[in-house]
């Protein structure tokens, strides 16, 4: 992912988001740590954005270090007792202990979008992962990508300062398994009805399972489960978003 992604963007995305439950999903994610690494109590995020998910998971108890690339994100987060931010590139960031979970969320795997980035991102999982640690992400998946095609979106927000249009036109590159979005945002200042707009183009990369299954057999995982976010159903061509639960076995 490109530092210059949510460069400008950053300034909006809690705004955007702000319909999201991350409190909901950050108990969601408890439970399944609870499940399958009840003693865990230290946590890796790759791709911590404002700290949303971090925030309520220290208040949970954990001690949660964040890894983000994009400065403007880490500056904007709202730091807690048991939560630690730094810039930095997951795919090449070295911290030296290990957790007992590396969690990713809201489809940050699916900013790899080469092989190498995706491999080196599992391999710096399991470095700074400890024995038995587990891995969560979720991620696009590729049956619901062809199943569902994604269109194009238009989504409204507002606040006291701004009223926020954003418009998504996704292009499907099946040749690659990516997405390219391209996003242009309105945004209208209420308080000197100046309107600004800016562009950014997003490449999303989507995953079967068996593509996942390969590099935890590359990188010394075994995958646990499979199913789709917050729901735990089983997943199919209509699940967008599902998740996987990796465990370290070397």
């Amino acid at each position: 992912m490109s530092k210059k992604i949510f460069y400008k963007y950053s300034n909006y995305y809690d705004l955007l988001y702000k319909d999201k439950n991350y409190y909901e999903e950050a108990n969601f994610v408890d439970n399944l740590i609870k499940i399958y690494r009840p003693q865990s109590k230290y946590i890796l995020e790759f791709g911590s954005g404002t700290g949303k998910h971090a925030n309520f998971l220290a208040k949970l108890g954990y001690k949660i270090h964040g890894i983000e690339l994009s400065q403007e994100m880490v500056s904007k987060a709202h730091i807690v007792q048991g939560f630690t931010i730094q810039q930095g590139n997951i795919a090449k960031i070295k911290i030296n202990k290990t957790f007992d979970v590396v969690l990713s969320l809201f489809h940050v795997m699916s900013y790899q979008i080469t092989d190498r980035k995706l491999k080196d991102v599992f391999l710096n999982a399991s470095t700074h992962l400890k024995n038995n640690g587990i891995f969560i992400f979720d991620f696009w998946y590729s049956p619901a990508v062809y199943s569902q095609k994604p269109s194009i979106r238009v989504k409204n927000v507002s606040n006291k300062e701004f009223e926020i249009t954003r418009i998504a036109e996704p292009t499907i590159r099946s040749n690659k398994n990516i997405v390219e979005v391209n996003y242009k945002i309105f945004i209208r200042s209420l308080i000197n009805k100046k309107i600004d707009m800016l562009k950014e183009k997003h490449i999303i990369r989507h995953f079967c399972l068996s593509e996942i299954d390969f590099m935890c057999d590359l990188y010394g995982f075994k995958r646990l489960e499979a199913k789709e976010f917050k729901t735990r159903k089983k997943i199919n061509s209509n699940t967008w978003g599902p998740y996987v639960i990796l465990k370290k076995i070397i």
